[in-house]
């Protein structure tokens, strides 16, 4: 008999080191030690999306890049990529004031304005619909057609936006068609920010809604960066005219100091303003301009038997053109646009969900300041909002109204009343989540806070990269651009490292 071999035991491999989270962290503590080459605050789309062009451009050029968040992990992706999550439940998380804080019900003007505050922001339950901004609206930006256009398609591909989410489905088509035929002749399936790459070959593609996380991602395997949840910025630190550093603040209320010759504020159009007002930064156009959409929402009932057996999902988007200062949205059917584990109900009639955007005018008292009574728990001003409707929007708002009233009848779907609210209603203001503007970009300090390149006028190495950078944004949601304009105001900044 042969004698066994028992091989020597060889302990496990150990780990290069531990993670408490599921994206690698650093102690604001460590922070305040480093000098960084960029510093961004805030991680929602803008942030997000200097960081990633940073990280894929600067591999292996030792650079220091750090980005902070005021809020905490929240979700690791879009939270409808997760599979516990279906409608109700996204409704039931994304509106729980402890995550979408009302900060409207103390600002009249305002009053359905609310503040994210998460890795991630407003990306984790943001809509995905990702139209550009219309020609006869980029043409009064600060930039060429040309040199949008290009970085559109960078954002377009890291994004991956198409319309081949809705394509095949019956609903659509048939929907589109009718639109088409009715004088509708630009609507189309949805834009949408969505990764339908089918996994094989080992490489996963469960995420399937954009949001910030994958350009998270994407940065960390590109190259290392610091990042700091629960660390909220309270003042920009500048010297002689140059940016040095910003103020920040943990949760016990501890301040440090993060020094950075370059300093990215991706805060959202109103918490920016907030902390470049805050910090004495001088900008008659900071804070002003604010703007966002008029927000139109009805229902309506399409006949089921005018639909194949397979119905699929419905997205439409009948977009601005010269002619109609608006959009319009569909969504159905019923609820079932998006689901995981549940299986739709056959029903008899089909809900439509309208949705429609119209064009706000980009007005100087239309602003956001600082209210100097009343001072948050981290010492900063609260805000308050002069917000109105111009003659010219309430004109605009009676025409997304008659627009959805015949689309209605176009695509056969007569409007209906739902939990006893009017057929058809103007939602209040800031409940479409579009706000911006607020650090416009320009050409001349006079009406804008940043050059066209996102630097502060009167602060070198200030750069804004979020919603508020945007001028005039016409009817469409602004997320693409914003991150195509952050991703260039990256490229820009690179040129000065």
């Amino acid at each position: 008999m042969s004698r066994l071999y028992i091989p020597p035991t060889c302990p496990p491999t150990p780990p290069t080191g531990y993670l408490d989270q599921w994206i690698p962290l650093t102690p604001i503590e460590e922070m305040e030690k480093t000098d960084y080459d960029v510093l961004i605050i805030g991680t929602g789309a803008g942030g997000s999306a200097v960081l990633w062009r940073l990280c894929e451009q600067l591999v292996a050029s030792g650079k220091r890049i750090g980005i902070i968040e005021a809020g905490d992990l929240l979700l690791p992706m879009h939270a409808q990529n997760l599979p516990t999550i279906n409608v109700e439940r996204y409704v039931q998380l994304f509106t729980n004031p402890k995550i979408s804080i009302p900060i409207g019900k103390g600002i009249p003007d305002f009053p359905a304005a609310t503040l994210l505050y998460a890795l991630g922001g407003r990306t984790l339950f943001w809509s995905g619909v990702s139209p550009r901004m219309h020609p006869s609206v980029l043409s009064k930006w600060p930039l060429s057609l040309k040199e949008m256009n290009y970085y559109y398609n960078i954002a377009e591909e890291v994004m991956n936006v198409s319309r081949d989410y809705t394509k095949g489905s019956s609903i659509t088509e048939v929907l589109v068609n009718r639109l088409r035929r009715g004088g509708f002749i630009e609507a189309a399936g949805f834009p949408l920010a969505v990764d339908l790459a089918q996994t094989k070959y080992g490489r996963i593609h469960s995420n399937v809604f954009f949001s910030a996380m994958d350009l998270f991602a994407y940065s960390l395997n590109r190259r290392s960066f610091d990042l700091a949840v629960n660390a909220r910025a309270v003042k920009v630190l500048h010297e002689n005219g140059k940016a040095v550093g910003v103020e920040v603040m943990n949760p016990d209320k501890k301040s440090f100091f993060l020094k950075s010759r370059n300093v990215v504020f991706s805060a959202g159009a109103l918490d920016t303003p907030q902390i470049l007002l805050h910090s004495g930064i001088q900008g008659r156009a900071i804070g002003h301009y604010l703007t966002n959409h008029s927000f139109l929402m009805a229902h309506g009932v399409l006949d089921r038997a005018d639909f194949s057996e397979l119905l699929g999902t419905l997205g439409i988007l009948i977009p601005q053109t010269n002619e109609q200062p608006f959009q319009i949205q569909l969504y159905g059917p019923g609820v079932d646009f998006w689901y995981s584990y549940e299986e739709p109900p056959l029903r008899k009639e089909l809900e439509v969900r309208f949705e429609g955007f119209g064009i706000v005018e980009s007005r100087f008292e239309n602003q956001v300041y600082l209210n100097p009574n009343i001072r948050d728990e981290y010492g900063v001003p609260k805000i308050q909002i002069d917000f109105s409707y111009s003659e010219k929007d309430k004109e605009i708002i009676d025409r997304v109204a008659q627009g959805i009233k015949q689309v209605s009848e176009v695509i056969k779907a007569p409007l209906i009343t739902r939990n006893g609210q009017y057929d058809l209603c103007l939602m209040p203001a800031g409940q479409d989540n579009h706000v911006s503007g607020t650090c416009r970009m320009s050409l001349d300090s006079y009406d804008g806070a940043t050059n066209p390149y996102g630097e502060v006028f009167g602060v070198t190495g200030l750069f804004v990269a979020d919603n508020s950078m945007l001028p005039p944004m016409g009817a469409s949601n602004p997320t693409l651009s914003t991150i195509a304009l952050a991703i260039r105001t990256a490229d820009y900044i690179m040129t000065k490292l």
